[in-house]
């Protein structure tokens, strides 16, 4: 009990703590990689037609619609509801897998489950609120670990059950309703934050006096930035939300909603000023979308190579191998020393191609083995640039602009994501089987590779031929990361 206390008034050791027990236990689950074989099988007995053309596609429509008004109300209810919601739907995810059985029960699902991964920006943003700046990397790799560890053991537990175990998917789901009901459990700890990035809390707008001095200051400072540029007046004027916050009545008042609006604008318009910021975000919208794709219908593929009805899959070791995989190329990132403002582009391109050639590869092959190597080479690729991506982007944006640009990227992403299941997958316009959709994606992202491809290029003939200019514009990025870190 005392180490429970001193873990308590530990600052930011506490909420890390319960954050990353949380994401474990939500991500650790053990049915996921076996959902396809479980709804086409006995216990649903859906045709693969109408999980493909009818039900995966609800989920991509329900996401979209409920994305951004969830990230707006994250931040005005502070974080911790919203993961208190994640980890409940959660749990009535896996009620209805285990118990449900009709069609339109199934829809719900779908619906249910667009609700659970909407709600993951809270999970992401909540510990910035909670804890000091200088512990946010430490925290950061804590959290993705910890989803890591959650989602690898859960697979790998999956697939030790069905190989080796034999048992029953109904069973396997109703192990997961067990652990993701943990999750819930502990999301019950998570100390409440005072403040949103956004959206003042009525806690932050009556601040003891202990904190005035410094946020006076902290105004002092910012209207002398004023001065000098309007970009600098508009960190200081987060800064200034955050710190002393103001007279204005609470969460619902007009004021309070006028001052995020406002904030938001000028977090939307300093994050998208940067022309190369514009390019690594087109990335992220376009091979997100195509990711998504491929990640959502993969399973689908397998059964057509290899019916799960007639033959043994190893659904949930392919997914534990992309993890550990995936989480390798991503850690190698912070090893590479690369000029990333002259070969990022040219990298983005190349790996696109990467991509491309592995989702041909689990198209043209017959043999599960080599659709499996294919899938891990895909996903391990994405990670592997997604983690340059992000790391580019959140270089030179204070938290603001982070959580509100990636929660755009995400959105244009998942807009274009629902372009092409309307298109391809729905069964209201083509309705392609599961080769077409294949053939489709890759040919998607081999023009994702050509055109960056063609801007690398471009950027690195510059470069060679200008390297004076280059070398300006990143000791004019340098400054820009400096400026962020400073306000």
């Amino acid at each position: 009990m005392c180490c429970w206390a001193k873990l308590k008034s530990s600052g930011w050791v506490y909420p890390t703590a319960v954050l990353s027990l949380y994401g474990f236990f939500a991500n650790c689950r053990v049915a996921e990689p076996f959902l396809t074989p479980y709804l086409i099988g006995p216990h649903k007995n859906f045709s693969e037609e109408v999980v493909t053309n009818y039900l995966f596609p609800i989920w991509t429509y329900s996401y979209l619609a409920i994305l951004f008004p969830v990230f707006l109300l994250t931040d005005f209810l502070r974080y911790k509801p919203l993961i208190i919601l994640q980890g409940l739907f959660l749990v009535t995810n896996y009620v209805l897998l285990c118990f449900a059985r009709s069609l339109p029960a199934m829809a719900f699902l779908q619906v249910n489950y667009a609700v659970v991964t909407s709600t993951e920006v809270a999970y992401f943003s909540y510990i910035y609120s909670v804890i000091p700046a200088e512990k946010y990397q430490r925290a950061t790799g804590y959290l993705r670990s910890a989803m890591l560890a959650g989602y690898t053991f859960g697979a790998s537990l999956g697939q030790v059950l069905v190989s080796l175990a034999g048992m029953d998917y109904f069973y396997i789901n109703a192990i997961t309703l067990g652990i993701v009901s943990v999750a819930f459990l502990i999301s019950f700890w998570l100390p409440m934050p005072q403040r949103g990035l956004f959206f003042k809390g009525k806690e932050a707008a009556t601040v003891g006096s202990e904190s005035q001095q410094e946020g006076t200051a902290v105004v002092d400072e910012a209207e002398e930035a004023v001065r000098d540029e309007d970009e600098a007046g508009f960190r200081s004027e987060k800064m200034e939300s955050g710190g002393s916050g103001g007279s204005g009545g609470g969460w619902c008042s007009g004021d309070n909603v006028a001052h995020a609006g406002q904030l938001l604008w000028r977090s939307f318009r300093e994050s998208y000023s940067s022309r190369n910021l514009i390019y690594w975000s087109l990335w992220w919208a376009l091979a997100t979308a195509g990711y998504g794709q491929v990640f959502n219908y993969i399973q689908l593929m397998w059964d057509h190579i290899e019916p799960s009805a007639t033959s043994s899959i190893y659904n949930g070791g392919v997914e534990a191998v992309c993890t550990l995989v995936g989480a390798a190329a991503a850690l190698s990132v912070g090893h590479i020393k690369v000029a990333w403002a002259v070969w990022g582009e040219l990298a983005l391109g190349m790996f696109s191609a990467v991509g491309a050639c592995a989702v041909f590869l689990m198209v043209l092959t017959s043999n599960i083995w080599a659709c499996y190597a294919g899938y891990v080479i895909f996903k391990a690729s994405y990670m592997l640039l997604i983690t340059i991506t992000t790391f580019q982007i959140a270089s030179n944006l204070s938290m603001e602009c982070y959580a509100l640009t990636f929660g755009i990227n995400t959105f244009a992403a998942l807009s274009l994501q629902t372009i092409l299941t309307v298109i391809v997958v729905d069964e209201t316009a083509l309705g392609l089987d599961i080769v077409t959709q294949f053939i489709i994606y890759g040919s998607y992202y081999a023009t994702i590779s050509v055109l960056f491809l063609i801007r690398g290029t471009y950027t690195a003939c510059v470069y060679h031929y200008n390297p004076e200019q280059t070398e300006a514009k990143e000791q004019e990025h340098e400054h820009e990361v400096i400026s962020a870190e400073r306000f």
